[in-house]
């Protein structure tokens, strides 16, 4: 079976984001890190979901939700470092990942909808 490369940095993000979720209580800062911990874990689990899918058009579906859930982790991430919760290398590390994260996920959903309806 193909290692799936999404899934893997998809975990590794969410993992970080538990790490970022920890410092951020550390800080009394309860709300945004809570929208950062439920966004940027949701990643994952949807990309995981998505092996079982039920159809293609299915699988683009919880693909196009772990995009959505990865831009909206973007902006969570923006706004901490810009109230200053987080630091620049962090929001860099993190920011990064959610871009790679968000191509490799655009990529898989355009080749998905190419492939529909060819056989």
């Amino acid at each position: 079976m193909m290692e799936n490369i999404v899934r893997k940095k998809a975990f590794a993000f969410a993992l970080e984001t538990i790490k970022v979720y920890k410092l951020l209580i550390e800080k009394k800062e309860f709300v945004l890190s809570k929208q950062l911990l439920r966004s940027g874990t949701a990643i994952g689990a949807l990309i995981a979901e998505s092996e079982h899918a039920e159809s293609k058009p299915d699988f683009i579906h919880k693909l196009a939700i772990a995009q959505k859930e990865a831009q909206e982790a973007s902006y969570w991430i923006e706004l901490l470092f810009y109230s200053a919760y987080i630091d620049k290398t962090i929001f860099q590390l993190m920011n990064n990942d959610l871009k790679e994260i968000k191509l490799i996920l655009s990529s898989s959903i355009l080749t998905t909808k190419k492939g529909i309806g060819k056989k």
